[in-house]
C-alpha cells in the first residue's frame, strides 16, 4: 500500500513540474507572439486550440459531465481561464512583468488555504515552511522592483494579486472535480466553458485593437506551442498531478515556472542571469523538497 501511495506521489511531482516547465517557457514565446496578437484574442485562440485537442479525446472515450456537476464546472472555467488569466495579463500591463512574475507566486500560498478551507486538508509544518522558503527562492531570482519604478502601478499589483488568488481557487476546485472525473474531463470542460466566458473580452479587443492576421511561421508556431503545448498538455498534467497529490504538498511546483522561464529567457533571449539566480533556484529546491516530506 506504502509502494502505491509512493508511486502516486512521484507520477503526481513529475507531471506538476512539466506543467510549471511548460508554463515557465511560455512566458518566451509569449513575448513574441502578443507583439502580434492582443491578449484576450490570444487568450480564446489558445483555448480553442486546446479544446479540439482535449475534445476529441473526451468525445472518443464518451466522457461526459452529469448536469448536476456543470455549475462546478463552470466556476472552474470561470474562475480559472476568464478571471485568473485576464488578471494575469491586464495585471501585467498595467504594471510590469517583474512584478507580474513576483505576485503570481503567491498562488502555492492560496492553493494550501484553498486546500484548508474547500478541501478539509491539514497543511502540516513542513508544508507551510516550504511555500515560505521557496517565496523566498522567487524573490530572490526575480528581485524586488525599487519605488522608482515608473512602470509599476498599485492598481496593476492589485489585479496581479486577483489573478494569484484565482488561480489557487482554480486548482482547488479542480482538484475536487476530479475526485469524480478524469482529469482529461475537467481540463476540457474548463476550457469549454472557458471560451464562453472569455468571448465577450475578445470582442470588445478586437473592436478598438486593429490586428493583423498575416502571420509568419514564427508565430503560427508560437501559438501552435501555447494552444496544444502550454494549455492543453500543461493545464491537463496541472490537474493529473493534483488528483494524484495533497494540494498542499503539490502547491510548491509552482515555483519550478520561474526557475525555468529565467533559465530559457538566458538561454534563448540573451538575458543575463546573476549570481541571485542559482542561489533563489537553491530556496525554490529546497522548499518544495521541504513541501514534500513525510513525517508519518
Amino acid at each position: 500500500m506504502k509502494n502505491v501511495h509512493w508511486k502516486k506521489q512521484l507520477f503526481g511531482a513529475i507531471c506538476l513540474t512539466l506543467a510549471a516547465a511548460i508554463w515557465g517557457g511560455v512566458y518566451v514565446v509569449s513575448k513574441v507572439v502578443l507583439d502580434v496578437i492582443p491578449p484576450f484574442t490570444l487568450l480564446i485562440i489558445r483555448f480553442g486550440i486546446a479544446l479540439i485537442v482535449l475534445g476529441a479525446f473526451v468525445v472518443a472515450r464518451r466522457e461526459y459531465i452529469a448536469k448536476k456537476d456543470a455549475p462546478l464546472l463552470m466556476a472552474i472555467a470561470f474562475v480559472g481561464v476568464t478571471i485568473s488569466i485576464a488578471a494575469q495579463f491586464l495585471g501585467t500591463k498595467l504594471s510590469s512583468a517583474h512584478m507580474g512574475a513576483l505576485i503570481t507566486s503567491a498562488s502555492p500560498a492560496f492553493i494550501a488555504l484553498f486546500a484548508i478551507w474547500i478541501l478539509k486538508e491539514r497543511i502540516k509544518w513542513q508544508q507551510t515552511a516550504g511555500i515560505l522558503l521557496a517565496t523566498v527562492g522567487v524573490m530572490i531570482v526575480i528581485g524586488v522592483p525599487s519605488e522608482a519604478d515608473t512602470h509599476t502601478s498599485w492598481i496593476g499589483n492589485l489585479i496581479l494579486l486577483v489573478a494569484a488568488l484565482s488561480w489557487g481557487l482554480y486548482t482547488v476546485l479542480s482538484k475536487k472535480a476530479t475526485q469524480k472525473y478524469s482529469s482529461l474531463t475537467v481540463t476540457t470542460y474548463a476550457a469549454f466553458f472557458g471560451l464562453i466566458f472569455s468571448w465577450p473580452l475578445s470582442v470588445w479587443e478586437l473592436a478598438v485593437t486593429p490586428v493583423s492576421w498575416e502571420w509568419s511561421w514564427q508565430i503560427w508556431m508560437g501559438v501552435l506551442y501555447i494552444g496544444i503545448i502550454s494549455t492543453a498538455g500543461a493545464f491537463y498534467l496541472w490537474n493529473k498531478g493534483f488528483e494524484w497529490m495533497r494540494a498542499g504538498s503539490g502547491a510548491g511546483f509552482f515555483f519550478v515556472q520561474p526557475i525555468v522561464g529565467a533559465f530559457l529567457g538566458w538561454l534563448l533571449l540573451g538575458e543575463h542571469l546573476g549570481a541571485g539566480f542559482f542561489a533563489g533556484a537553491c530556496f525554490i529546491f529546497l522548499g518544495v523538497l521541504l513541501s514534500n516530506l513525510r513525517t508519518s
